[in-house]
């Protein structure tokens, strides 16, 4: 069993509000895929269908997918949303990381 990937109460609000617009049924899928400068890189998209070996993280009105190729890459990760003058994104602070990108989309283990 993995440590749980947890989700800063800005990005369920953030993720809240996006989902709202996608109508019902819609979740935000987080997975991990190879790629990037970093040699892999995260991917958010909006699903709605669960597989059974997804991790299903719920908080507030936000309802998030993490499937299970993914799960030992985000082991212990918070997923927060940063808003600042370079702009609004998603950032996940990833404990597994031994090294990222300069615009954290990208890491390696």
């Amino acid at each position: 069993m993995t440590t749980a990937v947890t989700i800063s109460d800005k990005a369920a609000r953030r993720i809240g509000e996006i989902l709202k617009g996608e109508g019902s049924g819609a979740m935000l899928r987080i997975s991990v895929e190879g790629g990037g400068c970093s040699g892999f890189q995260y991917k958010f998209d909006i699903d709605r269908a669960r597989s059974d070996d997804d991790l299903v993280i719920e908080q507030d009105n936000a309802v998030v997918l993490v499937d299970s190729a993914s799960q030992a890459f985000l082991e212990g990760s918070q997923v927060d949303f940063v808003d600042d003058l370079i702009g609004a994104s998603f950032r996940v602070n990833n404990p597994n990381a031994t090294a990222s990108c300069g615009c954290g989309t990208s890491f390696s283990v």
